[in-house]
């Protein structure tokens, strides 16, 4: 259940009454008028109404700039709804400003990010360089190149240009920082490398295809059913931090047919992610608000697909040269 919160002018009262009657609403209120002609009105809806009760709202918006919408959340409502309606409510999808909202966030070049990138670098190539798998994983927790993919898949589904440009430029430079720093770690470091956690991530093969395309799908699941918590295992799964820190680290020591690997199980992780959850956000029906920029959106995500898809087929083509794949 959420309170959608609208404040419009007066006048638009019958609009937002008919709007909630559309959409089933629990419950609707006609609050204060306010000294400056605008009036405040709630609508108690089901989960699975929210996004289109705030669609059909906005056009209000566009056409009143004064106006607002706030969605509250619900603690708990009485008398509880039938077994019916809250398998309805269960299925539904967050509402597609939340999920550019919370998404949007990890996608920002900025310090804090940066910070973030040069503690998991760390962190990973420590854990990688001594074999502690307690280090590494967590470096995978940190996780902060699941951001920006997340970003680009969910810019992809809205045909959000300005969001994909912003998420790829945060990807790059993240994994472009991963790789400097932990090559200056493995330029510095003093030993031969025997660990058998570093030479885990010079190779891919399906295991790494499917662990990926699982990890995405359920990442882009957690997001769109509102349960973010679930966010820390996958980042725990994912690993698209310590391939990165194993690029430069067998780059530091002059092992470039291992940082190749490396590179290829890096590539496996970022395609497989964007896959998977490009899919999943097809599936729940994540697109832009208007029917012209859904249909629009639908036939770009459909090529970006494809595109993807021939993306993981070249990898897997050169996994197979490698000789790393067993059926090749």
């Amino acid at each position: 259940m959420k309170y959608i919160e609208v404040t419009v002018s007066e006048d638009k009262a019958r609009i937002v009454s008919k709007i909630a009657d559309k959409m089933e609403a629990r419950d609707f209120r006609l609050e204060f008028v306010g000294e400056d002609g605008m009036q405040q009105m709630r609508l108690l809806v089901s989960d699975d109404r929210v996004q289109p009760t705030l669609d059909a709202l906005q056009v209000i918006l566009d056409s009143e700039p004064r106006a607002r919408i706030a969605v509250l959340g619900v603690e708990l409502f009485l008398p509880q709804p039938d077994e019916e309606s809250r398998k309805e409510e269960d299925s539904a999808s967050s509402a597609r400003e939340k999920l550019y909202d919370d998404v949007e966030k990890n996608a920002r070049l900025d310090i804090n990010y940066l910070v973030l990138v040069f503690l998991s670098t760390t962190v990973a190539a420590i854990g990688l360089l001594k074999d502690n798998v307690a280090v590494i994983i967590g470096a995978m927790v940190i996780a902060p190149l699941l951001g920006p993919n997340l970003a680009l898949s969910l810019g992809t589904a809205l045909n959000d240009l300005s969001l994909m440009r912003k998420a790829l430029s945060t990807l790059i430079a993240g994994v472009i920082f991963a790789v400097l720093l932990s090559y200056g770690i493995g330029w510095f470091w003093p030993v031969e490398y025997a660990s058998k956690e570093l030479m885990l991530r010079a190779n891919a093969g399906l295991d790494s295809v499917a662990l990926a395309l699982a990890s995405g799908a359920a990442a882009a699941l957690s997001l769109t059913s509102g349960l973010a918590s679930v966010l820390v295992g996958v980042m725990v799964a994912v690993a698209l931090l310590p391939p990165a820190a194993t690029i430069g680290l067998m780059l530091g020591k002059g092992h470039y047919d291992d940082a190749i690997g490396a590179v290829l199980l890096l590539s496996v992780n970022i395609i497989c992610v964007n896959l998977s959850s490009k899919i999943v956000f097809l599936i729940k029906g994540v697109s832009p608000r208007s029917w012209q920029e859904r249909k629009s959106a639908r036939i770009s995500l459909v090529f970006y697909i494809i595109g993807w898809l021939i993306s993981l087929a070249a990898v897997l083509y050169l996994l197979c040269l490698r000789g790393t794949l067993t059926f090749c």
